[in-house]
């Protein structure tokens, strides 16, 4: 079992940054590859990132690519979500999310999720 808990969001204005933290506790963090979704009032969640065990591989999608950067520091068991030019249509919930061990980078297959942190970016 994983346990994840997100933190940095809140208030930002456009054009803005925030980094988002995602906290592992429970089983050894780097055997799984962790994903950031998100999921605005009235939408579906929806990926925005993922990154593999080592760092080596990470995949976004279109819309935030180029302004964010996920990374992760298995020392530490958290993972990260660097967002720049932050833009009104980012607002959202975030949510962390770990697969299960082995499994390869992409947008299914996550086990595990965190409470989610709000992130609201105006205009």
């Amino acid at each position: 079992q994983v346990q994840l808990v997100e933190s940095g969001g809140g208030l930002v204005q456009a054009g803005g940054s925030l980094r988002l933290s995602c906290a592992a506790s429970g089983r050894t963090f780097n055997n799984h590859v962790m994903g950031w979704f998100r999921q605005a009032p009235g939408k579906e969640r929806e990926f925005v990132a993922t990154i593999s065990w080592s760092g080596g591989l990470r995949y976004y999608a279109d819309s935030v690519k180029g302004r964010f950067t996920i990374s992760r520091d298995n020392a530490k068991n958290t993972a990260y979500l660097q967002m720049n030019s932050l833009k009104p249509e980012d607002t959202a919930v975030y949510y962390c999310a770990a697969t299960p061990p082995g499994v390869v980078p992409g947008r299914t297959g996550y086990q595990y999720w965190g409470q989610g942190t709000q992130v609201t970016v105006s205009s």
